[in-house]
Parts: C-alpha cells; structure tokens; sequence
C-alpha cells in the first residue's frame, strides 16, 4: 500500500479548503484512494464546529472515510480541556470513530511540551502526536525528552515536524547541512517525518537523503548535538514555541487574539 500522509487541514487552514480539493481530485482519478492512508486536520475547537469540519474535508477529499483525523494546533493551555468539554470536538471524533468516517485519532501542536502532556493525560489512548523534533530541540523546552519518550512506551504514533526550525532557519542561519538535520530527525525512533517541499529541487534534495540514508550512530548524534548546544538554548532557532509567529489565524481568532502576526 502506498502511504501518503497529507499534510491537509480544516476548512480555514492551507487556502481554504484549496489543498483538499487538489487532494480529492488527485484520488479520484484512477482508483487511488484505496492504495492511501490519508490524514487531514480538524480545526474546530466545539463538537458542531468539528462537524462542520468534518463533512467539509470528506466533500473536498471525495472521499467517505479519512484514516487519521487529528486535532490541530494544540498550543494554547487551556485547548484540551475546550476539545474534551462536554460539548468538544472530541465528542465529534468518538462520533465518526463510531461510524465508521474515521479510522484514527491524534492531535498536533508546536508551542510546549508541558501542553503535549496535558494532551496525552486526557482519558483516550491517541493514535499518533505531531510535534516538533529537530537538532535544536533537545536543548529547549524540548518535546524530544519530554514527550517522545511517552509515546514510546504508550505505542503511539510519532510525526515529527519542524526538522529544519519551520522555515529552514536551523539551515540557513545555523548553519546545519540540511543531511545533518534531516538525519538526525530520522535517526530517531519516530515513525514518520512531515517535511515541507516548496519546490521540485527540495523534493529531489529529500528523495537523495532518504534514498543514501545511515541512521547516525550515538556518537554522532551526540556530536550534532554538542554542536548546537549554545546556540540552542534561547530558542532562537525555535519561534513557534515561543512566539505567536507560527500560530495560525484561526485558533487565535478562537482564542479572542489578533490575527496580525507582525
């Protein structure tokens, strides 16, 4: 079987909606939807907004079931206890759980690990956590040694994110080849990478590092590590989990915060 994980969202998030209708369209041609597992995201924060969500990606995706449904962008503190509110997008997750829209249940966020665990105290053993995981992390508020370790002895999923700091910053101004980067991630016991690709080059760069990869050894792990050690640890390299530069607008608006990030 072929595994795409699509890195779609709600009905507000990657233009509008615009990124699941490519999907959808992609799959229906030929049979393929099938041969996928395919995710997509929920925004909604209530039950009858995570409806709404749900039966818009299954309309855009053309499809009658999504295999990974995950609650998006869990950043604020006060987000796990909104999604499993009586009234919560929870709720919405057991109901299509139950009917058979979907297979699976996890969530994503970026900002604090602290906030993972709250996530993953919640009475619901999750199928998978996104989350960010990268050759600064280790050194700052670090979800590589706070939360991966849970997962691990929970038998939950691991999408890592964030491998080059979100915007290649670890690459550009750290100066980290982006091999070194990408194989550290991969280097750890994660069961998959979401890796953004803005062009065909990056693709081919990201095929050429999977295709020659060499888990790094212990030592060489350690080696990176000590290498960004200084540099690391005020999280310069890490804004979206010290700044509101990576929220999305849509969860600030829930929250009642301006949606300008500048």
């Amino acid at each position: 079987m072929t595994t795409i994980y699509g890195h779609l969202a709600g009905r507000l998030l990657y233009h509008n909606g615009l990124a699941e209708e490519r999907m959808g369209k992609a799959l229906a041609e030929g049979g393929r939807r099938d041969k996928v597992f395919l995710m997509t995201k929920v925004c909604g924060r209530t039950a009858k907004e995570a409806q709404t969500d749900l039966e818009d990606s299954l309309r855009r995706l053309k499809t009658d079931r999504i295999d990974l449904w995950q609650f998006h962008e869990i950043v604020y503190d006060n987000d796990p206890d909104w999604i499993f509110a009586p009234d919560g997008a929870f709720q919405t997750g057991l109901k299509a759980l139950r009917e058979g829209k979907v297979r699976y249940l996890g969530f994503t966020g970026h900002k604090d690990p602290i906030i993972h665990l709250k996530m993953l105290s919640m009475p619901y053993e999750w199928a998978s956590v996104q989350m960010p995981l990268n050759v600064m992390d280790v050194h700052y508020r670090s979800f590589q040694r706070n939360v991966l370790p849970v997962l691990l002895q929970r038998n939950i999923g691991v999408l890592a994110m964030k491998s080059l700091g979100g915007t290649g910053v670890i690459v550009k101004e750290a100066g980290i080849p982006v091999a070194d980067a990408l194989r550290y991630v991969l280097s750890l016991p994660i069961s998959t990478l979401v890796s953004g690709i803005d062009s065909e080059t990056v693709l081919e760069q990201n095929l050429k590092i999977v295709r020659e990869f060499r888990p790094m050894t212990p030592p060489e792990r350690a080696a990176l590590e000590g290498r960004t050690l200084a540099m690391a640890g005020d999280g310069r390299y890490e804004l979206f989990k010290s700044s509101k530069l990576f929220d999305g607008p849509v969860h600030r608006r829930q929250h009642g915060f301006s949606t300008q990030v500048g």
